[in-house]
């Protein structure tokens, strides 16, 4: 007999399989026995009769608790009203462990400190499952375009010696007898070496801000994806993001149904995700969210609440390009029809969800790139290897990042971006 899995069931219509997994429900009704079942590929329900078992059999069924370890065999049968479509006629049962009464979350409403408190179990809710599943689809197709497009996988260091962006918002430690070292905000410095080598190269990895928010945006851990490329305008720039969120949310939409429809999603909303996406310069953005009631400076950057007004006027993501360069990066390039802009981008998905990219065509000029680490007050000493950089065959190139929890939340339509990756650390949690 077969030992298969539920996501595999539809293939064995008529046979007798075995599942192996534990039982997140049951009732009994009499002679029959009601056996909610999953396997971490799926679901399914298993109806067990008890003439068609042994007494011992039966006893096993009794003696099960929420959450018991068991392997089931049955027989395959189309039905209609299952979710999966199919359910298991029980004709045997192994129990693995009887998990003990108290499993700790219940059918009751409980608060999300609780469920944090308890994340490791209530990974196995079917809400949790979901999320997961698409967490996973949102990676896979990232890899898949990626290569497709040939961008070579390249792995940044979690610790480097100084910051992106200066190291106000880093974690530090003391490494050794080398002073200190940081947790990584970025891996995009370190990119911008791997496409002098490689051409184009994207990293995936976890990152970490020492940020003090509160927001329902913000991790202190988080995922990173960045991609960078030779010879890459801020347009060419503008065109890969686009296609990659859009091969992504197609990929969630091919493989991801049943999750979609577990969450609750309105699939409707993602199948608007096709490009051209909506475009705007900071300025232009600027009037807008001034028509709409905010009252954000010229020079401002987004806030998180002039995103939420401005993508909930649109049913599709909208590019924001060309900021000021006073509140941006010091390795972004200056636009040279405006020198008081850059060559960069935010990335805002609809829904009120707000950015979920960042990019820029980097400063390629090595006096440029020196003129503006000084300006930022930053060491050169720290960045002479980035200086080299452009010493050495600098040529125009762009990148972008994106932060895969944000891109979760998102096409999940998730209110806070804790429920999208298995452990969440914010700045008053660090476990379980």
């Amino acid at each position: 007999m077969e030992t298969t899995t539920v996501s595999q069931i539809s293939q064995h219509s008529g046979q007798e399989i075995t599942l192996q997994g534990w039982c997140y429900n049951f009732r009994s009704s009499g002679k029959i026995f009601f056996l909610q079942f999953r396997d971490g590929s799926g679901r399914v329900q298993v109806v067990f009769s008890k003439a068609d078992l042994s007494d011992e059999q039966w006893e096993a069924l009794q003696s099960l608790r929420i959450e018991s370890s068991v392997k089931v065999t049955g027989l395959v049968k189309a039905d209609t009203r299952a979710p999966s479509g199919f359910e298991l006629e029980g004709k045997g049962i192994e129990v693995v462990q009887v998990a003990p009464e108290d499993y700790p979350i219940g059918k009751k409403e409980h608060g999300p400190d609780f469920l944090l408190d308890n994340r490791h179990l209530w990974l196995r809710s079917e809400k949790q499952w979901a999320i997961l599943r698409v967490r996973d689809t949102i990676i896979r197709a990232t890899y898949d375009y990626f290569h497709e497009n040939s961008f070579i996988k390249f792995d940044s260091p979690i610790l480097t010696p100084s910051a992106c962006e200066g190291t106000t918002e880093l974690f530090a430690m003391d490494y050794f007898d080398l002073g200190q070292a940081y947790l990584t905000q970025s891996g995009q410095l370190y990119l911008e070496a791997g496409i002098m080598s490689l051409g184009k190269c994207f990293d995936f990895g976890p990152v970490f801000r020492a940020e003090k928010s509160k927001t329902r945006r913000h991790l202190t851990e988080f995922w990173m994806m960045d991609a960078e490329a030779a010879y890459a305008t801020h347009e060419d720039n503008l065109k890969t993001q686009e296609e990659l969120v859009v091969r992504i949310v197609s990929e969630v939409l091919k493989q991801n149904q049943s999750e979609l429809k577990i969450l609750e999603r309105d699939v409707s909303v993602l199948e608007k995700i096709q490009a051209p996406f909506v475009r705007m310069t900071h300025a232009e953005a600027i009037a807008k969210l001034r028509e709409l009631g905010s009252d954000i400076g010229d020079l401002d950057d987004l806030g998180g609440d002039d995103e939420t007004i401005l993508t909930k006027q649109y049913d599709r993501p909208i590019f924001i390009e060309k900021y000021p360069a006073a509140v941006k990066a010091f390795y972004m390039k200056r636009d040279p029809a405006d020198p008081t802009r850059v060559l960069n981008n935010d990335l805002l998905a609809p829904e009120g969800y707000g950015e979920i990219i960042g990019g820029s065509q980097r400063e390629d000029d090595y006096d440029e790139l020196l003129k503006r680490i000084n300006e930022h007050h930053l060491d050169p000493k720290d960045f002479d290897w980035y200086l080299d950089l452009r010493r050495y065959g600098s040529v125009p190139h762009s990148g972008f990042g994106y932060g895969l929890e944000r891109l979760v939340a998102w096409i999940c339509g998730l209110e806070h971006v804790r429920e999208t990756i298995p452990f969440p650390r914010l700045i008053n949690r660090k476990s379980p």
